[in-house]
């Protein structure tokens, strides 16, 4: 369960309009990016896409989409893998459901 201080790093990290349209284009990766062929071959992490990808889509400099997805993943908001020489992000959905709970229990 979500704490209050992981609570208040969930809302600095959608605090920017950008990072939340990371989180919106990554719930539904097919339609947001193009095929993700590595992590096709890597088994268990399906939804990823490649930093580059999204940096294409966000259309901010390389550093600060590196900036964005590193603050999303301290959230726990994404997950990130290393596959070769690609990162590549996805949601956290239980990460999520329990954010959904937290503001549930306290709004």
């Amino acid at each position: 369960m979500i704490n209050d201080e992981q609570a208040v790093e969930i809302f600095k990290a959608l605090s920017n309009q950008i990072r939340v349209n990371i989180l919106q284009m990554l719930k539904e990766p097919d339609n947001n990016f193009s095929p993700q062929a590595h992590v096709i071959k890597e088994k268990g992490f399906d939804g990823g896409v490649c930093v580059s990808d999204i940096h294409s889509k966000v259309g901010l400099s390389q550093s600060t989409t590196s900036q964005y997805l590193y603050i999303l993943l301290q959230s726990g908001l994404v997950e990130m893998k290393r596959i070769g020489q690609w990162t590549y992000y996805r949601r956290n959905e239980e990460t999520i459901k329990q954010f959904e709970k937290y503001i549930g229990l306290k709004i």
